[in-house]
């Protein structure tokens, strides 16, 4: 007999009992680890919307991001370590996001980040993602700084071939962090492009 998963309501109620607040008076929410997992992000969610600017749910069994409508002020979205699959139902936070962390999910396909008008950090390893046609999405999110791609099978390949590092800054140049490390653009390029444009002066 397996047992019924954790609820949202079950879980901001313990949230509630263990910090001594009212959930959706707070601005960080923590319902991640649940024991058993919680298995849907339901509709209860949407009483946090109102103050929530850093909702964590890591570390359940959630297979579908679902139920924002309302977070207007969600800044962090923490679902790492669950069963996603795919980056849809992020449409209603489009607009505020700025952190997504989903490392440890089953995501194969980035359709949908373009929604992603404010993000600058997707932290995203150990996922599914295989192509550079799916990797060349992320170029759809304007504001992307810092990127964790380590553990996809893209990554483990191109690492393996030695370019993964090239063609990542190549096809997103906008990055300042790739995998943790800051990205430190060769002062020759610099150079050769200034010379470029004072030739084209003369």
């Amino acid at each position: 007999m397996s047992s019924k998963g954790t609820t949202i309501k079950d879980a901001i109620t313990r949230f509630e009992e263990k910090y001594e607040c009212k959930a959706n008076e707070v601005r960080w929410v923590k319902l991640y680890a649940q024991i058993p997992p919680i298995e849907k992000m339901d509709a209860s969610l949407a009483y946090l919307a109102p103050t929530c600017e850093q909702l964590s749910l890591s570390t359940n069994c959630i297979e579908k991001i679902a139920n924002l409508n309302g977070f207007k002020h969600l800044r962090i979205l923490s679902l790492g370590r669950n069963n996603i699959k795919a980056l849809s139902g992020l449409e209603a936070v489009g607009e505020t996001l700025v952190e997504l962390w989903i490392s440890y999910n089953l995501i194969e396909k980035l359709k949908g980040v373009h929604v992603l008008k404010k993000l600058q950090i997707l932290y995203m390893s150990n996922n599914q993602v295989k192509d550079w046609s799916e990797f060349q999405r992320l170029n759809d999110i304007p504001a992307l700084k810092d990127l964790l791609f380590v553990g996809n099978p893209l990554y483990e390949r191109a690492c393996e071939d030695g370019t993964w590092k090239e063609e990542a800054l190549r096809r997103l140049p906008q990055l300042q962090k790739l995998d943790g490390n800051p990205v430190v653009r060769s002062e020759e390029d610099g150079e050769q492009a200034e010379g470029e444009s004072n030739n084209q002066m003369n």
